[in-house]
């Protein structure tokens, strides 16, 4: 089960993020979900997703964000026994359609999916305030600007509340 698999979602997840970020946690019971807040885009104006590069830069984003979460002793316990191949594919999805994409994520919401982060392992605002990090320090590396970047964390930041079941 994954502390991102929903997030970066948040996170990033948090998500985002983070994830953050982005979810093991799946199961059978998958039901779709909407995009959080201030993912579509009206009028005519670039989505994000259009903006950020589309599939190609959702790709390469997330594959560096894991890389860096992986590499962070404090997050990576998180993912212990999680298959990160479908895990990124999950987290791939969901972000596309939370930045105003093509929509094919299905999963749980980010409370079902995050409680028993909270509740059996401790996931708390430290491990959520490490993946903001670590999906801005990705989004910085690919050249993002830095309002496109404030954007995607405000994102990121409208879920903390879900993602840690308060």
């Amino acid at each position: 089960m994954s502390f991102f698999g929903i997030i970066l979602p948040l996170i990033l997840l948090i998500g985002i993020i983070v994830i953050f970020l982005m979810s093991g946690a799946m199961s059978s019971q998958e039901v779709a979900t909407e995009p959080p807040r201030g993912s579509s885009h009206a009028g005519g104006k670039q989505s994000l997703y259009e903006r950020l590069g589309g599939t190609a830069a959702i790709d390469a984003a997330v594959d560096i964000f894991y890389r860096r979460v992986l590499a962070d002793a404090y997050v990576k316990p998180f993912f212990e026994g999680v298959d990160m191949e479908k895990q990124a594919a999950k987290q791939k999805a969901f972000l596309t359609m939370v930045f105003g994409g093509p929509h094919s994520y299905s999963g749980k919401d980010m409370r079902e999916a995050h409680k028993h982060l909270v509740h059996e392992m401790g996931l708390n605002n430290s491990h959520f305030e490490h993946v903001l990090a670590h999906l801005r320090s990705t989004l910085a590396e690919l050249g993002v600007d830095d309002g496109t970047i404030q954007e995607v964390i405000d994102i990121a930041e409208s879920t903390r509340d879900d993602v840690l079941d308060r």
